[in-house]
């Protein structure tokens, strides 16, 4: 667990902006949205900021319990300000059951799916969120499109 959580927190070291605006929410969903597309993923994928979504896509075959998730997975993002599955991973090596001490309610789903979007100097403004694959696979799918967004940033 602690080879995981130490992997976790260097992505979110690594995968960080230098800023972040609508046109960069677009942008990015846009290209996890073509990698999803390429892999035949049935998902969604939301980029949000606390009380306003910034980019949706639903591909072909989800169900409607992915919108639920999706909000689920970026409140713990947005509240904790670390990915849904770093927070999963540090939360399982504690052995603390967050539903079952009732510190997290219904609102929040602490399982892999969702990662910040953090602009060095400011913090997290935002939530970049997959729903239909395994925890995960949605983590990845994430990480993935995050990555391949900055290193073309990085090339312009």
């Amino acid at each position: 667990m602690t080879n995981l959580i130490t992997a976790l927190e260097q992505q979110e070291q690594e995968l960080a902006f230098d800023a972040f605006d609508h046109a960069d929410a677009w942008r990015l969903g846009c290209r996890i949205t073509a990698i999803a597309q390429e892999a035949g993923h049935k998902v969604g994928i939301d980029i949000r900021r606390p009380g306003l979504i910034l980019f949706r896509a639903a591909l072909p075959g989800i169900t409607p319990d992915q919108d639920v998730w999706i909000a689920r997975k970026a409140a713990v993002v947005l509240r904790m300000e670390n990915s849904s599955a770093l927070v999963d991973a540090r939360l399982s090596a504690a052995g603390v059951d967050p539903a079952a001490v009732g510190w997290l309610g219904a609102d929040y789903a602490v399982t892999g799916g969702s990662f910040p979007i953090r602009v060095r100097g400011v913090g997290v403004v935002a939530a970049a969120t997959a729903s239909g694959l395994s925890s995960m696979e949605d983590h990845d799918l994430i990480v993935a499109g995050i990555r391949a967004h900055l290193a073309e940033e990085a090339g312009r």
